[in-house]
C-alpha cells in the first residue's frame, strides 16, 4: 500500500506568487487531499491555497480575510454534489494556512450550501428584501440561548431580540439566523446586517485564541428577514450534517502544521527515540481524521441520510476532535515551550485551534452519539 503523505506541496504555485508573500508563507504552501493515499487532488484547493499566498494578513486582517473568503468561495464545491471530498479539502487546506482565515471561510461557505439546498428544496429564498446579492459576506447564526423572536406582517418577516453567539457580526453584510415563529417552532432567516436595527455588540470576548472572530450577542429591533425553508427545515435537512462534519475537516487541517513541525523535528539532527514516538503519534492520529473524512465524504455523496447520516456526522466530529486533541498535547510535548513562547505563528495557530475545537462539546455530544445508537 502507498504511504504517501497527504500533505502535498504546492511548490509550483508558491513560485507564481509575489516574492514577499512567498517568503512569508513559504512553509505553509500546502494544501490537503482527501483523495486516494494524498494523490491527485482537487484543483479547488490548490486555487484557494494559492489565493490565500496573495493576502499578507489573511487571518488577522478581518477585512482583507472577509473579502478573500468571499472570493474563493466560488472555486469550492458543495457538498452533496458528488465532490464533497474536494469541499472539504478546501476548508482543511484554508486551515493548514492559517485558522481564523477558515473559521471565517467555513461559515460564508456553508451559508451558501444552505441557501442552494432551500433552492433545491423549492424553498428558494428572495434575497433581494435583504439586499444579499453575490458579493455578499455570510455568517450563519443558530446557537440558541437568549431568545429571536420572528413575526410575519404585512410587509413580511420580522426579527426582534437577541440572539447569541454570532461570530462576525460586526464586520458581515448578512446572515442566516435561527428565529422562534411559535412556542416550540424555529424557522431559519437570511437578514441582513448593516440595517438601522441590528446592534452588534462588542463583547464579552476575551478569548485569546481567534481573538479577532469576536463572537457576541447580536441585538434586532424590528429588522426585516426572509425565511429560508419552513419551520424546523435547518435542523431536519441532510446539510445539517454535512455542515458539522465541515467544521471537522477544518480541525484536521488546522492540526496539518503542528504534524510537520514535530515530524521535522524527529528528522532533525541528534533526534532520538523519543522524537520518532512523538512523530508516530501524531502521523497516526492525523491519518485517522483523514481516514473518516474520506469514508464520510463518499457516504454524503452517496445519499446517506436521516439517522445513518446523523451517526456518521456525530462520529466523524468525535473522532477529529479527540484526535486533534491528541496532536496539540503530543506537538506541546514534542516541541516543548519555545515555539509556543517565540513563534507568532505557531502560538497562533495552538490558541486559535484550542478555541475552535470547543464547538465539539466533549461527552454531550457522545452522549448524542450514544442515544441515536440506542433507537
Amino acid at each position: 500500500m502507498p504511504t504517501t503523505s497527504p500533505l502535498r506541496k504546492l511548490s509550483d504555485h508558491a513560485a507564481a506568487a509575489p516574492s514577499s508573500t512567498r517568503d512569508l508563507r513559504e512553509d505553509q504552501t500546502q494544501f490537503l487531499s482527501l483523495h486516494p493515499y494524498g494523490e491527485h487532488p482537487g484543483s479547488a484547493a490548490a486555487a484557494v491555497v494559492r489565493s490565500a499566498a496573495s493576502v499578507p494578513l489573511l487571518g488577522t486582517h478581518l477585512a482583507a480575510t472577509i473579502d478573500w473568503a468571499v472570493a474563493v468561495a466560488s472555486a469550492a464545491p458543495l457538498p452533496g454534489s458528488g465532490r464533497t471530498r474536494e469541499t472539504w479539502e478546501v476548508l482543511a487546506s484554508s486551515a493548514a494556512v492559517d485558522v481564523a482565515a477558515a473559521r471565517v471561510l467555513e461559515p460564508h461557505l456553508d451559508a451558501l450550501s444552505i441557501l442552494a439546498q432551500a433552492a433545491a428544496s423549492g424553498c428558494a429564498a428572495d434575497l433581494a428584501v435583504v439586499g444579499a446579492d453575490r458579493d455578499s459576506s455570510w455568517g450563519v447564526f443558530a446557537a440558541e440561548g437568549t431568545r429571536l423572536d420572528a413575526r410575519e406582517t404585512s410587509s413580511g418577516w420580522r426579527l426582534r431580540g437577541t440572539k447569541s453567539w454570532c461570530s462576525l457580526a460586526g464586520q458581515l453584510s448578512h446572515a442566516l439566523v435561527t428565529a422562534w415563529t411559535g412556542p416550540d417552532t424555529r424557522r431559519l432567516f437570511a437578514v441582513s446586517l448593516r440595517g438601522s436595527g441590528v446592534h452588534a455588540r462588542r463583547g464579552p470576548w476575551a478569548s485569546r485564541g481567534l481573538a479577532q472572530i469576536v463572537s457576541a450577542a447580536v441585538d434586532f429591533e424590528d429588522v426585516a428577514a426572509v425565511p429560508v425553508g419552513d419551520n424546523g427545515w435547518y435542523l431536519t435537512r441532510p446539510g445539517f450534517a454535512w455542515g458539522g462534519m465541515g467544521v471537522a475537516a477544518v480541525w484536521w487541517g488546522a492540526a496539518a502544521p503542528l504534524v510537520r513541525a514535530v515530524v521535522d523535528r524527529a528528522g532533525a539532527e541528534g533526534a532520538d527515540q523519543l522524537s520518532r514516538t512523538f512523530a508516530g503519534g501524531v502521523d497516526a492520529a492525523f491519518w485517522s481524521v483523514r481516514s473518516v473524512l474520506v469514508e464520510a465524504a463518499d457516504a454524503v455523496d452517496a445519499g446517506v441520510a436521516d439517522r445513518d447520516l446523523a451517526i456518521t456526522a456525530e462520529r466523524v466530529r468525535a473522532i477529529a476532535a479527540a484526535q486533534v486533541e491528541t496532536v496539540l498535547a503530543v506537538a506541546d510535548r514534542a516541541l516543548g515551550p519555545s515555539p509556543l513562547t517565540a513563534d507568532e505563528a505557531h502560538a497562533r495557530r495552538v490558541a486559535d485551534l484550542r478555541i475552535y475545537l470547543r464547538q465539539h462539546h466533549g461527552e454531550r455530544d457522545l452522549a448524542r452519539l450514544g442515544r441515536l445508537l440506542a433507537t
